[in-house]
Formats: C-alpha cells, structure tokens, sequence
C-alpha cells in the first residue's frame, strides 16, 4: 500500500472541496492539491528519483509542505522531516545520514543548507518548485506495507539523533487510531497546523487526508496564539496538536483576552509530561475541548490516548488519578510493564513501559546496535517508567534516566514536579538530581516563579509534605527564568545537571 491513495481516493470523490488554506485564503481544492502532488513526482522522478529514495523537507509550516510530502510519496519515496529550527550543522548531519537526494526548503533556509550540503535544494516558496508542480501527473507507485514512509529523526537530546524508520503500515495504523481512539474526523473538519509539520501534527495530515477535511495553516508559519484562536473562531470546527507547553502559553493568552476558543473542536496535546494543574485550568477555561496521547518517534502517536471524557469528567471516584495518566492502549497496540529482567509486573507496580503492535518502528536507519537495544521479541523498550492500573490506564512515572537514587531509595521527579506546580508562586519547574558524596544525588528543583511572586523554599517545603513524603523534598530551589528547551518544547533536564555540575549551561 502507499498512503499517497488516500489523498487520490479523496481526490476523485471530493476535488472540489477545499484543502489547503493559507490563514484564512483558500489556496487549493483535492482536486489540485492532488494534481500538484501527482506533477511533483513526475518531476521527481525525471530528476532520477527512485522508489525508496529519501527527500528532505526543511521549512516552517506552509501549505505547500503537504504538496511536497504526497508528491514524495506518489513517486514512491520517504519523506525526511526536519525541524527548520535546527542549526544548519545538525541538519547537515541528518542529510547525510538519510542520504537524502533531495531537499526542499524554504527560501530562509536554503542559502544556508546550499553551503552544508551537495544535494539540491529547492524553495518551497520559490518558481523552481512552482514549475515542479505545474507538469503532468504520475500515477502512484507502488509500496509494499513495509517499505518507507517516513525517516524521522529523534530530537537527540543526550547525543547525534537517530533515524526512525515509519513505514506505509505504521503510518496508516497510526491514522486509523485518531478517529477510534482519539477523535471522529469528518469533511466538515479542519486541521489547523499549530505546531510543526515536521513532527505529530504532520503525521496527523495522513487521516484528514483520507476523510476530506481542511489543512489550515497561519500565516505566521508557526505557533501565534492570537492567531490560533482568530482563525479558529472563523473556520472552526478545527483540530490540533500542541505540546503542553504550547497549551499552556494559549491558555494564557485566551484568559487574557477573555477568548473561550470559539471555533475549536479538539486539542490534542502530548510530546511531554501535561501536569494535571495546567489540564484542570485548561478544562475550565475552554470546556471538554481536549484529548492527551502518548507516543514516542518509534511508536509515532499511537501507545495511549486520553479521552476527551476522561479528561473532562470530574464525577468519577478516581478522576484525578485518571487525568493524571495518559490514558488506555491505543487500539493498535498491546502494552507491557516489565521490571528489570523483563518480567510483566502486576497493576500497580512500577516498571518500564513496553508497547507493541503495527505502529511500532523496524528499527532505526543504519543503526543495527541501537535497534537491537531498543526492540526485543518485536516489543520497544520506550525508556519510560510507569505503572498500569485495573482499568488498563498508564501513568507514567518518570524516564527511566531521569530517575533520582538517593540513599539506595528512586525519587522520581515528576511527581515532586506535579506538587509543586499547584503552588500559586510556581509558573514552571524541573526536577533534577545532583551529586552527594553523602547521598549519591540529592534533589534539587529549578523554578520559574509565577508573574509577581517570589518563591518562598520553606513554604515551597511545607507544600510538598502535604502530599509526599519528607525525604523527597528538594535541597535547594534555584529560580531560574525560563527553563531551557529543545526545539520541540522538551525540557533539556541535562543542561540542567549540567549547570549543577559547573558545565555548559
């Protein structure tokens, strides 16, 4: 199969609906924006790209992106997304690493990836690319379930990223999760492209694809809250991804103006820890607006999803156990929690989440020894620690290298995190371990006071032990502006540690 079909099935039985907008214009119907596609791969193709070729995309989010990544797809090859945030020297790495024969950029990045790379690069936004998708149409190739789709390379935040292998078969397994698992799609739909293309939100093109709806994409190419909710409000009904700390910086600006996100259907949100303080806030501002999924690059999107039920109900014995988790297996995946020797522990227990199933990587490109370390018997070993209980729902505890030993005891720092974020004077935080000769680490929160406050640490203590025991308290709080963060919004804990430790901050 070759997910290009759906974009053609949609095509030959809705083309005149609208499909591509550019903030609030309308820039193609299916009808072109498959033309444009199926022209772009003929032009690939007479370029002498192959079945199983890579091409990169590198730029901020425009329509033409979706037009560049099915034309990709229609001649046969795998789509490489880049985050265009990336310095040009990291970019160069996973060009090189991909063989990528091909990228395309936009024309803020091209003159810089020309000078790091050999390959062509080509602007989105240029005549180059206008021509290459003016031309006559080639028919989709065919691929095989297994074969390529997507190589999406990992943020790399402890090292060089690695290359994860997303096929045919792990995309479409992906997509059909949303409308079961997630959210119902239909043709009256938006999917408005708030966060970048290149990671979650572009993997959920594929299904609105396949049902019809709108692609949405501001102006600004990327994250303007005012934005988001304007073009919500007049073209709603609209859908999105967001990482939490992109919830939390709309929340805000919605409070702020009074704006109850007219227009928006559905917001879902994962890529790193949601505290339940910034989810209840958000409820309560927008209403049941909102569903939580957890997934990693190697299981893109698709271990577990929240409800929007779950999320919104606060009537049920252990609601705040539930809105704290990340929700039940999705339905393309088993899920496992393993002790150390690998052995399933019972509800309740802590140990390493382990997902299988369709949407579950090969393994990673040209990296054999990382595969071998990731997957065994056909089950990934995500790294994360967390605990299922009797009604299947998953909390995630913490990763497993974030994990804190002191005096022989783990203290996992999320929890100290949730805390700590309900007190009125904390805006965010990170938890992180620090050497002691006494202890081995000992705790040490990062906080980013609330506008106006200035943490008090024996009231900051006082808090905690309303709810943790007395040894997990920090032994120090250090105020700190804002917390550093990868271009995808992760907390970098290790430049954290780092500071701790007199290194690069």
């Amino acid at each position: 199969m070759n997910i290009a079909h759906w974009l053609e099935r949609t095509a030959r039985v809705a083309g005149a609906r609208p499909a591509l907008m550019h903030g609030g214009d309308l820039v193609a119907d299916y009808a072109l924006l498959h033309a444009r596609a199926a022209a772009l791969a003929t032009a690939l193709i007479d370029r002498g790209l192959g079945k199983g070729d890579r091409v990169a995309l590198c730029s901020a989010n425009t329509p033409d992106y979706l037009v560049a990544m099915c034309g990709v797809w229609i001649a046969g090859a795998a789509v490489v997304p880049i985050n265009a945030k990336l310095h040009a020297k990291e970019i160069a790495f996973i060009l090189q690493d991909s063989g990528a024969s091909h990228v395309f950029a936009s024309k803020a990045r091209r003159a810089d990836l020309a000078s790091e790379t050999a390959q062509p690069v080509i602007a989105l936004d240029g005549p180059d690319f206008t021509a290459m998708t003016s031309g006559p149409p080639a028919p989709i190739a065919a691929r095989k379930p297994d074969d390529l789709a997507w190589l999406f390379y990992t943020s790399g935040t402890t090292g060089r990223p690695k290359g994860v292998q997303i096929t045919h078969a792990m995309l479409a397994a992906a997509s059909l999760c949303y409308p079961v698992d997630v959210d119902p799609v239909s043709q009256d739909d938006a999917a408005l492209y708030a966060a970048p293309m290149s990671h979650g939100a572009g993997l959920y093109a594929a299904i609105h694809l396949r049902m019809g709806a709108r692609h949405i994409v501001p102006r600004s190419g990327g994250f303007d809250p005012d934005e988001i909710l304007a073009l919500s409000a007049a073209h709603g009904p609209t859908s999105m991804f967001m990482a939490p700390t992109m919830l939390r910086r709309l929340t805000d600006a919605a409070k702020a103006r009074g704006a109850r996100g007219h227009g928006i259907k559905t917001i879902v949100y994962g890529g790193g820890p949601m505290y339940r303080a910034d989810i209840e806030e958000a409820v309560a501002w927008f209403g049941p607006r909102f569903v939580q999924i957890y997934g990693q690059g190697e299981c893109p999107m698709a271990i577990t999803a929240l409800s929007r039920a779950d999320i919104a109900d606060r009537s049920h014995a252990r609601w705040q156990q539930r809105l704290a988790s990340v929700g039940r297996a999705q339905s393309a995946v088993t899920l496992a929690i393993v002790d150390d020797r690998g052995q399933p522990l019972a509800p309740g227990q802590t140990g390493e989440i382990m997902v299988r199933g369709t949407p579950v990587m090969p393994g990673y490109w040209n990296n054999p020894d990382a595969s071998a370390a990731a997957l065994h018997d056909g089950w990934l070993k995500t790294g994360d620690l967390g605990h299922l209980d009797d009604d299947g729902y998953l909390t995630l505890v913490d990763r497993s290298k974030d994990v804190i030993i002191s005096g022989g005891t783990n203290i996992y720092p999320r929890e100290i995190e949730e805390v700590l974020l309900t007190h009125p004077s904390i805006h965010a935080v990170a938890v992180v371990g620090r050497p002691s000769p006494e202890w081995g680490e000992e705790v040490v929160a990062f906080v980013v006071p609330a506008p106006g406050t200035t943490p008090d640490p024996a009231i900051l203590d006082a808090h905690l032990l309303t709810e943790l025991a007395r040894f997990k308290r920090p032994k120090a709080y250090i105020q700190i502006a804002d917390l550093p963060r990868n271009n995808y919004g992760k907390v970098l804990k290790t430049a954290l540690r780092d500071r701790l430790r007199g290194g690069p901050a």
